[in-house]
């Protein structure tokens, strides 16, 4: 039984934290793409071949990878704290359609480089939310965001829900930010690195055969897989919003304090 905590939110956040909620408990990928293309693509994305799988579990560990990267490397932690999610978005489309006009075989390239886009958008979007990505822990914020937007249908409600995976990845991302504060990115293939990249890679690798599997319609081609990846993108970036104004509410009120609200307001949808 959760034990009742005082209630320190003001009206506005607990509206911003009801909105989170929503972003982070609300549609699936799938769903996205159900509501988007008119049909389900969850069953053809499970019915994938044995080859395609693992092509995409392997392009999904080297997208993740290229992003650490620039997540430790390479964002400008100067640039103004606006999301310019609709130029990412684009930008995003534009492989996408890459990705529909040659299929499977363009994946190990398009998909690092769709990931890299979408983690420049999820990283602005934690600069407004007042994240300090100068913080290695922040840093790997941004990448959780690919394993919080892996939900799919059928799962256990409890195993999926947003508080569920933090909980799952929480000792990893610790030790990772404090093996990067004191190594950096000096040895990528350090165990527990790897074990992050793993971690993400087997929810953010759900999404990614989602997404092929809606691009391989034959009726799709270019165009419509950049439509498929622009709705990908858009996706992770409603995660983002909704991670990181978690965690700025966590930062004001304590970690405790806005789970239980968190909870709260999730049961009542």
């Amino acid at each position: 039984m959760l034990e009742v905590m005082p209630n320190v939110l003001s009206e506005a956040e607990l509206a911003q934290l009801r909105a989170a909620v929503h972003e982070l408990e609300g549609d699936s990928f799938a769903s996205r793409l159900t509501n988007l293309l008119g049909r389900q693509v969850e069953n053809i994305g499970r019915a994938l071949p044995s080859q395609a799988r693992k092509v995409i579990a392997s392009a999904s560990e080297a997208a993740l990878r290229a992003a650490l990267r620039v997540a430790v490397k390479t964002i400008d932690k100067r640039s103004p704290p606006k999301a310019a999610r609709g130029l990412h978005k684009g930008l995003a489309a534009a492989s996408g359609a890459i990705g529909g006009a040659f299929g499977l075989a363009s994946v190990p390239i398009e998909l690092p480089v769709s990931t890299t886009i979408m983690l420049r958008s999820i990283a602005q979007i934690a600069r407004e939310e007042g994240e300090d990505l100068a913080q290695p822990e922040s840093a790997l914020a941004c990448i959780e965001v690919f394993a919080l937007g892996g939900r799919v249908r059928g799962e256990a409600t409890l195993e999926s829900s947003y508080f569920a995976i933090r909980s799952v990845l929480a000792q990893t991302v610790s030790e990772s930010a404090r093996f990067i504060l004191q190594r950096g990115l000096a040895d990528e293939t350090a165990p527990v690195l790897v074990r992050l990249v793993t971690q993400v890679a087997a929810r953010f690798g759900l999404v990614v055969s989602q997404k092929l599997a809606a691009q391989a319609i034959p009726v799709l081609g270019a165009v419509g897989g950049a439509a498929v990846n622009a709705a990908f993108t858009e996706h992770f970036q409603t995660i983002a919003r909704g991670h990181f104004t978690v965690r700025r509410l966590e930062r004001l009120h304590g970690a405790d304090v806005v789970r239980f609200e968190y909870e709260r307001l999730r049961n009542e949808v």
